[in-house]
Formats: C-alpha cells, sequence, structure tokens
C-alpha cells in the first residue's frame, strides 16, 4: 500500500442532509476520502462494496433501520467487524452511549460537534485501524512462509526416501549432502526472512506504544475502549516479537552454527527476561515472583539461556496457582556444576507427566497453542548442548520444580 497516495475512506450515516453535508465538507478538507449515506439500509450496502476505514453513524434514524441496528450488523459480519463505527449522538442521550458500546462501537462524538474534537477522534482510530492491519499482515506473511518451510522439508523427506532405494551408498552420501546444503540455506533465509519480520513487528509495538503516550494527551476525547486497543496491539507484537525470536533460534540451532560461550551473569539474564519479553503475561496473571539474592556467573550462550527462562517462567505462569507464585534461585552441586531452578504453586504432575513433559510433542499446533517460546524438548537440546541437563520434580497438588544444571566454569 502507497502511503504517499492512499486517502483513508470515511462512511458519514445521517438522514439529517445539513448535518451530512456539513460533516462531508469538513472532512473533506483534510484530505479524506468521503462516502455518505442517508438511511441504515444504504450504509450496509456501502459498506459491503467499498470497506471504508471508518464509520460516522448517527444514532438516531427514523426512517428506516436505526444507527443501533446497522452497527450490529456490521459487527456480526466477518469482513466488516473491523471497521471502527463512531456513534454520533445528542448531548443528553446517555442511555444511546452506553448501548453504543455495548454493541460493538468504538466511540462517540456529541452533537453540535467541535470540529478539533470530531477530528482527534477520526485520526486515533484511524491510527488503531492502519496498526491493526500491519499487526494482521505480518502474522499472515509468516504462517505462509511456515507453511511453505514445512512442504520444502516434506519434498526433502521423500527425495531421500527415493535417492535410497535407486542409488547405492556412495551416491546416497553424495546427494544427502547435497540435501544438506540446500537446507542449510532454506533455513539460513528463513532467519534472514524472521529477522526482517522482527524489525517490522518492533516499529509497529514503538508506533502502538507512542500512539498510547500521545493519546494520552487527549484523554478527554479518547475513550478507554480506543486506548486498551492500543495496549492490545502493543502486547500482540512484543508476543509476536517473541515467537519470531524464538524461530531465528530454532533455525540457527537447526543450521548447527558454532557459538562462542562467554562469562554470563545470571541475574541480568533472568531480568531482562521478565522486564522485557514476559511483562505483559505476568501483569495479565497478576504473578508474584520471587528471585534469589545471589546469581552466579556462568559460561554460556546467551539467547540460549534467555529461552531456557522465557519457556520456563511462561509455562509456570500459565500452569502455576491463581495467581501463580513463582520462586527462582540457583544451588551450587558437586562435580563444579551449578544447577538453576523456578518452583511453581500449581497442580503438580503425576510421574507419567513428568516422564513425558521433555518429550517433542507430535501435532506442532498443540506446540504452538502452549506457549511462547519454543517448547520444552527444544530447550533440553539448548542446555544439552552447553554441556548442562534439565529436569522437573513434583508430586501431584504439591506444584512443580523445573531446573537445568551447567558447568560453573569454562
Amino acid at each position: 500500500m502507497d502511503k504517499r497516495t492512499y486517502k483513508n475512506t470515511i462512511l458519514i450515516v445521517d438522514d439529517d442532509k445539513i448535518s451530512l453535508k456539513a460533516l462531508s465538507h469538513s472532512l473533506g478538507k483534510k484530505d479524506f476520502e468521503i462516502l455518505v449515506a442517508e438511511n441504515g439500509e444504504d450504509a450496509l450496502q456501502i459498506t459491503q462494496n467499498a470497506h471504508p476505514d471508518l464509520i460516522l453513524l448517527d444514532v438516531r434514524m427514523p426512517r428506516g433501520i436505526s444507527g443501533f441496528e446497522v452497527c450490529q450488523r456490521l459487527k456480526s459480519e466477518k469482513t466488516t467487524r473491523g471497521i471502527p463505527i463512531i456513534f454520533m449522538t445528542a448531548l443528553t442521550e446517555t442511555v444511546d452511549k452506553v448501548k453504543g458500546f455495548e454493541l460493538g462501537g468504538d466511540d462517540y462524538i456529541t452533537k453540535p460537534f467541535e470540529h478539533q474534537e470530531l477530528l482527534a477522534r477520526v485520526k486515533t482510530h484511524l491510527s488503531i485501524r492502519q496498526l491493526q492491519q500491519e499487526l494482521q499482515q505480518s502474522l499472515e506473511n509468516e504462517r505462509s512462509h511456515s507453511q511453505k518451510l514445512e512442504m520444502a522439508r516434506q519434498k526433502v523427506h521423500r527425495l531421500l526416501e527415493q535417492t535410497i532405494k535407486q542409488s547405492d551408498g556412495t551416491e546416497v552420501l553424495e546427494k544427502y549432502q547435497t540435501v544438506l546444503k540446500k537446507r542449510d540455506r532454506e533455513l539460513e533465509t528463513v532467519v534472514d526472512f524472521a529477522h526482517c519480520l522482527k524489525n517490522a513487528l518492533n516499529t509497529i509495538t514503538s508506533l502502538s506504544t507512542r500512539l498510547s503516550k500521545d493519546c494520552s494527551y487527549f484523554k478527554p476525547l479518547v475513550n478507554v475502549g480506543s486506548l486498551k486497543s492500543l495496549q492490545q496491539i502493543g502486547e500482540a507484537g512484543l508476543k509476536t516479537v517473541n515467537i519470531v525470536e524464538g524461530l531465528e533460534l530454532l533455525a540457527e540451532l537447526f543450521l548447527e552454527k558454532p557459538v562462542e560461550f562467554e562469562l554470563l551473569e545470571m541475574s541480568d539474564i533472568v531480568t531482562k527476561v521478565i522486564e522485557e519479553r514476559l511483562p505483559h503475561e505476568i501483569k495479565q496473571y497478576q504473578a508474584q515472583i520471587k528471585l534469589a539474592n545471589i546469581w552466579p556467573t556462568i559460561p554460556g550462550y546467551q539467547p540460549w539461556l534467555e529461552e531456557v527462562w522465557m519457556n520456563y517462567i511462561s509455562n509456570g505462569l500459565k500452569y502455576g496457582g491463581k495467581p501463580p507464585h513463582l520462586e527462582l534461585g540457583a544451588t551450587p552441586l558437586h562435580h563444579e556444576k551449578v544447577r538453576f531452578w523456578i518452583r511453581d504453586n500449581g497442580q503438580g504432575l503425576t510421574k507419567a507427566e513428568q516422564a513425558k513433559i521433555f518429550t517433542p510433542k507430535s501435532n506442532p499446533h498443540q506446540v504452538c497453542a502452549e506457549g511462547e517460546g519454543l517448547g520444552l524438548p527444544i530447550v533440553q537440546q539448548l542446555v544439552e548442548k552447553m554441556g548442562g541437563q534439565v529436569g522437573v520434580e513434583s508430586r501431584k497438588g504439591k506444584g512443580c520444580l523445573f531446573y537445568f544444571t551447567l558447568p560453573a566454569y569454562m
């Protein structure tokens, strides 16, 4: 979409021709594309055909269907429910304002209009709408690319099976090496794509945060629902950035690229995950987190350690108590190792459940539904590549203690 030529389209619905003309003239001067309808039936037809970016909808229209019914019908349709609707009401019609929000309206403006207030509300909702569309497009692009990657993996697998049947051992090895090189190039492309997507998502998250701050200066002009929508955009963007970072790490892990271990302050890594990668989830679950006073410095690779804590903490938030109480700490062990752990107040796991907890899921959709990170089986691989082990201790009804051990020295 070329932002230099694209005009936001606003549909104005009002049976008062004088008011309709005045609004059209006022907003038309601000370089908006204006559509008009004098009754509810025309409004529904125009919306289905033109898909405006925003609708200014009069509540009281004596002829035909009311503004409330127009809103209810638009919000019930998948193709139009995302279009923001600003109700136009009389100053004294408080009941109408409340009912409008209950039916899915996004905001209201009272008659007679104050031009600056009207323009501020219109611009705010158009900005929110644009951010929502950009985020949705980014997610759709990521989903499409993941599907293509899975198809490529399946083709490679079929090719290997066919090659093994038709060739001797030497030929198989040579062709297998060729296939592996091709797979590595594909994975490197995924890393590049994920990096670009992460940059775009960071921009969306940053813009939503900035827009929230801008709106805070106009609190009387912006309703609570609009601010909440902005916050949700920011939270969704941050969550998606976490997922993309996980995909980057996973692709690099499959590429088996060499990494350099360095001495790291584990307290800094834990703090970063809590304050920068999981703040919204911690607030959502109203979690209480207790951290150890002393953390050791250990050799490792920071992105891998962040992903390990990301999984352990997000699991504790989801499967801990209500609200979750989490305690994080470190314990020195014999043989120059350190054990890092997180204890929750959840329902705990049976012996059978503990035996399966680090086993890869057979259904990829189940993996996506269960957490923000890569999953405990990948966590196990990361820790083992750093020379450590993972585990869980639990009794049913007594919570869980997830841990991982690492060498204390390089």
